[in-house]
């Protein structure tokens, strides 16, 4: 544990530490602690090593205890395995320490060279003053020396009631509370600290809070975490906090990184800001799990302080290099924000690029701007909305029910998420009467006159032609996408069904249909601004043509712009070969050739063998495919990939299944990272803007990755807590 306390040099225990003086042992350790942290509160010329010249636990101020146990459990057991150990005369008979005795009591057992005694590391730190049992405090101060009675090493551990056992049981008990709290916090993305953790403070944060409430409902931990022991050992520091999280964080990932093994994935790969503006990295796994499904996984979240492609591509390497992943396995990249990587496509934007079309968002953001400047004026625009929508349900003219009517207002579009303009859009429309009202309202009442102004603009756009063009010209359009955008979204798509929505969508006839009434409605003579007026008489061209062929035909043609340019030749010959995979209609698009040319796209997993046993392997597949009544049901290929699984046929086809495995883990989507950057905006939010990097990964990935989190054993992570050093004491 890293974090926890700085590591210490064990003592040599080599033969050298015969004839080691006490003396020279605490000059030893002396100069060993001092490289500790400068934070600690107790005399580090204190902490000594043999524990034959220790003084008790209890001598030290409580304040210091905290931090003289866990400097000592850094240390471990002091256990001089190569020491010389010294025979004496026992009932007549030789004797001496067995040095076997600390591999079967390892966890405890300690020796003094200055009293030549056995010690138990856990009692001395952790065994609470109430008398004698099992030897007293014969494995505490004095030293256990009979070493003709090794049975009274099993007496001294005892029964489960034993004193012994009793000190490592009020440390696990510790240790569990501290650990049901952080799982809790960490599940519901919620901060630890408070602004004052003392014992008379009222704001002492939610980890010290819940720790409390769970010790006043549970008497076992009452007892021992907020009892008369409370003071020696609390395990509620920020520094255990934080190793909490990052056993917990590294025992999910492990899981993940374990569910993959050695099999082949994509990454997927994004980049952000957090609210103090630092540039952060998502990276996510998509791969294929030992069910057969598709699987993405969030992998981490990496600061990076420039965002060319070198430092990016630096940074996902060190990050796969942490987690023994190699770059060998990918096969799939997904770069939506990172621009750099990704190369000459950055987002659906080309719309915009139309003049007339990004007038329509600019004057869409300055009407929510206006409208929505102040609290009064929202409020004005919920109370007149929900008096009209009482009107219509006393009218007849909507329905009332369960999730029905619900209270809206205007949404302010973001520039990276499509999706939010359509649903600006679609509260516009459905808000437009009461959008009126209040830029009248404005116009009229307000105390600005450039605000006056501002709304008289935005009320005569709003009453115009145009603006009806194009708002219901682009609700139409991202209507498409919006729709197209929650398909890809589903973790589970895969990259056949993906295409066939894209294909499935007719622009023209989509978008046509609703807009071709509005255009057979031009009139003659609409709302044009002066240039707009002068700039068709010069050319000589109606209304009806500047809407048709100037903003809807160009619009459309810009959007198909860019969905078919971002399929090349090559992806366009992949993409069809991977159609003949789909297992729809019987597998009526199989093609044995398509399938061996695709093998043809990976020719290091695809050697010329591999390629005539492909060519047979796929002959035996198809017919036991189709004359199998469980194959003949399936709905794309990610059902294909978990039937096979189920029925162990992909052991029986493994070349047919390495070529369905690299068709699944194609990125279609970066929806898993977008869902990450909205975590992250929940957890480090404005009042926890001064997190670290480290605190953050870790928070972010028990929070996001919760199911897997969720079987993450407590004791695993007990474990791993104890075990951040080698030299961590066992519970």
């Amino acid at each position: 544990m890293d974090k926890f306390v700085i590591r210490v040099p064990k003592v040599s225990k080599d033969s050298s530490t015969q004839q080691a003086s006490s003396s020279t042992q605490e000059t030893s350790i002396d100069n060993s602690v001092n490289r500790l942290s400068k934070k600690s509160l107790f005399e580090l010329s204190d902490l000594i090593v043999d524990p034959g010249l220790r003084k008790k636990i209890t001598e030290y101020d409580s304040n210091q205890r905290d931090d003289i146990r866990r400097a000592y459990l850094q240390n471990g057991p002091c256990q001089p395995r190569k020491h010389n150990f010294p025979q004496k005369n026992i009932g007549g008979r030789l004797g001496r320490f067995n040095p076997d005795w600390f591999d079967i009591y390892g966890n405890w057992m300690e020796y003094s060279i200055s009293k030549d005694a056995a010690f138990c590391l856990s009692c001395y730190l952790f065994k609470p003053d109430i008398g004698k049992q099992s030897g007293g405090d014969v494995f505490v101060t004095t030293g256990f020396t009979a070493w003709n009675k090794r049975e009274r090493f099993d007496g001294h551990v005892g029964e489960c009631d034993s004193v012994h056992n009793q000190a490592l049981k009020n440390y696990r008990i510790k240790l569990l509370a501290s650990m049901y709290c952080t799982r809790f916090l960490l599940r519901q993305g919620l901060p630890f600290r408070g602004h004052d953790e003392s014992n008379d403070s009222s704001n002492r944060g939610n980890f010290i809070e819940l720790l409390n409430f769970l010790a006043n409902h549970n008497e076992v931990i009452k007892d021992v975490v907020v009892g008369r022991i409370q003071k020696n050992l609390k395990l509620t520091s920020p520094d255990i906090q934080k190793d909490i999280v990052n056993v917990a964080a590294t025992e999910t990932s492990n899981i993940i990184i374990n569910d993959i093994g050695d099999d082949y994935f994509a990454i997927l790969v994004d980049e952000s800001r957090d609210v103090p503006g630092k540039e952060q990295m998502a990276v996510v796994l998509r791969y294929v799990d030992k069910k057969g499904f598709i699987t993405e996984r969030l992998l981490g979240i990496v600061h990076v302080t420039k965002t060319t492609s070198l430092s990016l591509k630096a940074a996902l390497e060190n990050l796969l290099l942490k987690y023994g992943l190699s770059l060998s396995r990918v096969r799939g990249q997904g770069y939506d924000g990172a621009s750099n990587m990704r190369g000459e496509f950055n987002g659906l934007k080309i719309a915009k690029n139309h003049g007339d079309i990004a007038l329509f968002f600019n004057l869409m953001s300055n009407i929510v701007n206006v409208v929505g400047a102040s609290c009064k004026r929202r409020d004005f625009v919920r109370e007149k909305q929900a008096a009209k929508i009482a009107q219509a349900l006393d009218n007849g003219e909507i329905q009332s029910g369960r999730g029905l009517n619900q209270e809206t207002n205007l949404k302010r579009a973001g520039d990276t998420r499509w999706g939010s303009h359509y649903a600006s859009i679609i509260n516009l429309i459905n808000m437009y009467s009461t959008v009126v009202d209040a830029l009248e309202i404005i116009e009229d009442e307000g105390s600005i006159s450039e605000k006056r102004a501002e709304a008289r603009v935005l009320m005569d756009y709003l009453y115009s032609f145009e603006f009806s063009f194009s708002l219901h010209l682009m609700k139409n359009i991202l209507g498409i996408t919006n729709d197209l955008s929650l398909l890809l979204q589903r973790k589970d798509q895969d990259i056949v069904n993906a295409m066939k929505q894209i294909k499935s969508i007719s622009w023209q006839d989509s978008v046509r249909g609703p807009i071709k009434i509005l255009i057979s409605a031009v009139p003659r003579a609409v709302y044009l601004t002066e240039s707009q007026q002068s700039r068709l008489k010069a050319q000589q061209i109606t209304n009806g043509h500047r809407f048709r062929v100037e903003i809807f035909n160009q619009v459309v043609d810009m959007q198909l712009q860019e969905m078919n340019s971002r399929f090349t030749e090559v992806n366009s010959m992949l993409l069809i070969c991977i159609a003949c995979l789909n297992p729809d209609d019987s597998f009526s698009a199989f093609n044995k050739e398509s399938l061996i040319n695709l093998a043809k796209f990976y020719p290091s997993e695809f050697s010329n063998v591999d390629i005539l046993a492909l060519d047979m392997q796929l002959e035996n597949y198809i017919v036991d495919m189709r004359s199998n009544e469980e194959f003949s049901k399936l709905k794309g290929i990610g059902d294909l990939a978990r039937k096979l699984v189920e029925t162990k046929r992909n052991t029986v086809y493994p070349l047919v299944f390495l070529l369905l495995k690299f068709t699944l883990i194609l990125p279609v989507a970066t929806a898993s990272v977008e869902r990450a950057f909205s975590a992250m905006k929940y957890i480090k939010n404005r009042l926890r803007n001064r997190m670290g990097n480290e605190w953050l990964n870790d928070s972010m990935i028990t929070y996001i990755e919760k199911d897997v989190f969720d079987i993450v054993t407590d004791d695993s992570i007990m474990q791993r807590f104890q075990y951040m050093t080698n030299r961590r004491e066992h519970l």
